[in-house]
């Protein structure tokens, strides 16, 4: 290229861009245009590329061994469209330090108590008395009735009841059927199963069972002709006679020298004397209102028959003795 003047360089340029009417831009231009482009695109490709390191710290947090609670992240929200321009982006702000991972809890091993051993020794239990329920308050027994306490002891455990107002009527004298049921109620005794036919006890009679089981049991016996006599009164040698008979007690060898000490021993029949003996021998006889008189054919009252049954079943060891000075024991 050679020199031209200013002038005829002014007049070249000029007439070089009337020749290019279709070109808008000059180089300069193009390369300016370029470079903001570049610039343009770098800050676009920085921004995009850096959205999920600064967001997500899921990658700088340490994993914590134990659970804790996340603190929420205000979102950031995206922006309109990827053709408007994207702000430089602030630089992402410093990850929080990790809280340090605390030290596992130090197991302690504690050593079980010691155990104090103990020593029961086995206790063979007692054998449980049975409660014995209050006995009958009936309204003619008064508390200062020589018999109140025999009277007491049998009421109590059933053995004998009174009648339908409340009253005992201890001076009334027993019939044979009574004392019966009497015996029944006390010794229960049912060794026979046979029933012996009496002309004079009906069958549906109130006392055939008791009559049964006393002439089974040997207490009882019957007369001749197949008589019981039901209603006739007992006396109280017939009473200890029955006794003695039914727990088989044996005659001691000193009968006449123990019937000395009744009064009226002569009063006493032949077929008795042994069993009289034996009844004394064993703490049965009970003489009311004097000790020295046994009154062998007195009708025995109801009074006097349970003191006498109460009497054998202390003999028996059923029950504990009642001491009463109208009791007569001969050695």
């Amino acid at each position: 290229m050679t020199n031209l003047p200013p002038g005829d360089r002014l007049r070249r340029a000029l007439r070089d861009r009337q020749s290019s009417p279709k070109t808008t831009l000059g180089f300069d231009e193009f390369i300016a245009v370029l470079v903001a482009f570049a610039t343009i695109g770098t800050i676009l490709f920085w921004s995009f590329s850096r959205r999920d390191s600064d967001w997500n710290l899921n990658g700088v947090l340490p994993p914590s061994p134990t659970p804790s609670l996340s603190l929420p992240l205000n979102p950031v929200p995206p922006p309109d469209s990827p053709a408007s321009p994207a702000s430089p982006a602030s630089p992402a702000p410093p990850a929080p330090p990790a809280s340090p991972t605390p030290p596992p809890p130090k197991i302690v091993i504690k050593s079980p108590p010691s155990v104090t051993s103990s020593v029961f020794s086995l206790v063979t239990p007692t054998e449980q008395k049975s409660t014995i329920p209050p006995p009958i308050a009936f309204n003619d027994v008064p508390g200062d009735f020589w018999s109140r306490r025999f009277i007491n002891a049998l009421s109590a455990r059933g053995i004998i009841k009174g009648f339908p107002d409340y009253t005992f009527r201890p001076n009334q004298p027993v019939n044979r059927a009574e004392f019966a049921a009497m015996l029944q109620q006390a010794f229960n005794q049912d060794l026979g199963k046979s029933t012996i036919t009496f002309k004079d006890v009906p069958a549906k009679f109130w006392a055939t069972p008791a009559i049964n089981q006393a002439i089974n049991t040997g207490f009882l016996k019957g007369y001749p002709n197949k008589i019981f006599k039901p209603e006739q009164k007992i006396s109280r040698v017939e009473v200890l006679v029955a006794l003695v008979s039914g727990l088989n007690l044996k005659p001691p060898a000193t009968t006449k020298q123990i019937l000395t000490n009744y009064q009226d021993a002569q009063d006493i029949p032949a077929y008795a004397t042994a069993k009289i003996a034996a009844a004394s021998a064993n703490g049965l006889v009970i003489n009311y209102p004097d000790s020295q008189v046994l009154a062998p054919n007195k009708a025995a009252t109801r009074a006097e028959v349970v003191v006498m049954i109460h009497q054998a079943l202390v003999r028996m060891g059923r029950l504990e003795a009642i001491p009463s000075p109208y009791l007569k024991r001969s050695p």
